[in-house]
């Protein structure tokens, strides 16, 4: 398993949108979107990820980006494929 905790400060900066698009590229679709801005990804093999969404240019903060590493289980190779690092 990736080091979640070396990972997420490397992300900080990242805006949602590129995330996002990274999520959509690795095969993830838009579920459902909650009224208080969550927007819930899904994969075809189970995984989900929600994404707190407000402005594109926004960024999540670490704890939030551990979290959602965690859900996908993406791998450092994983993030480096999906242009994220």
């Amino acid at each position: 398993m990736t080091d979640l905790g070396r990972l997420a400060p490397v992300l900080r900066s990242t805006p949602v949108r590129e995330i996002i698009r990274a999520l959509e590229h690795d095969g993830f679709s838009l579920d459902r979107a909650g009224t208080t801005g969550a927007r819930i990804y899904r994969h075809p093999d189970g995984r989900r990820a929600v994404i707190h969404y407000h402005e594109g240019g926004d960024t999540l903060t670490r704890k939030t980006l551990r979290s959602i590493l965690r859900s996908l289980t993406w791998t450092e190779a994983d993030l480096e494929r999906l242009g994220l690092l």
